[in-house]
């Protein structure tokens, strides 16, 4: 044991990890190469992260769940590289309905957000301060949300969408778009993150209207998803359609 540190002996840590003073790193954890643990971060049992990840002061990662279900079965929070963990951010760990928590790659977690059990987070998002996501929220890559963020349990966040500051998400939001407004509507979609990330005007063009579609004509969502499939077929029809079969929870408002 350090005196300025606790390290667990049975902890698995990589070359090159820099521990601060006062963090706590505790049996069956795993963490890669190059990483940065700060001061008064505790990483619990059960965590698994990756290579060249930053966690700042006062950061639990793989605490127990906060699920009165949860009945102290083995389960993980599995992280992957490049992830940058702001000060105080929350992770729990998963639970029997699906054993872990996931985040994988190049994701910035700013301070004071939680990640509950069971949710998986894709690559290169970006959640904003105080951003709160409930247990077995799916959130796909390149996903934006915006401070003070509440999103429902159960709900899935389409790839290079971005959320309003203050939404209250209870309904599954589709790829491609912004969302703003209360409750939370689709407001465009998020064409400068699209030109940021390379996609070209046509197809920006291409997913505009699609969604013109989808909530600006009035249609009821089953019969906007058989319009879009008469459409001649890419890759983003392909992508929205399967989205919008897939929504369990139902899609967020059109616009209006």
């Amino acid at each position: 044991m350090n005196t300025l540190y606790y390290l667990h002996p049975d902890a698995k840590i990589g070359n090159n990890v820099t521990i601060e003073p006062f963090a706590v790193i505790h049996q069956d954890v795993v963490i890669g190469d190059d990483c940065y643990i700060g001061s008064g971060a505790v990483i619990f049992p059960g965590a698994r992260i990756g290579k060249n990840c930053r966690i700042f002061p006062g950061a639990s990662i793989a605490a127990i769940p906060q699920d009165l279900k949860f009945d102290n079965e083995y389960t993980t929070v599995e992280i992957g590289d490049n992830n940058t963990i702001r000060e105080f951010v929350t992770i729990n760990r998963g639970t029997a309905a699906r054993g872990t928590t996931s985040i994988k790659d190049n994701n910035l977690i700013m301070a004071y957000s939680h990640i509950a059990h069971d949710c998986c987070i894709g690559s290169n998002c970006v959640l904003a301060n105080n951003t709160t996501l409930a247990g077995h929220i799916e959130v796909e890559d390149y996903v934006l949300t915006g401070g003070m963020s509440a999103i429902h349990q159960f709900v899935h966040i389409g790839q290079h969408s971005i959320l309003m500051g203050g939404s209250l998400i209870d309904k599954d939001v589709p790829p491609y778009v912004k969302v703003g407004k209360f409750p939370a509507s689709y407001c465009g979609i998020n064409s400068v993150g699209l030109h940021r990330r390379g996609f070209t005007q046509e197809d920006i063009n291409e997913i505009q209207d699609i969604y013109r579609t989808v909530f600006q004509k009035g249609l009821t969502y089953s019969r906007a998803l058989e319009e879009i499939k008469a459409r001649k077929q890419n890759k983003y029809t392909n992508i929205i359609a399967t989205f919008i079969e897939r929504a369990d929870r139902g899609l967020i408002k059109g616009f209006n």
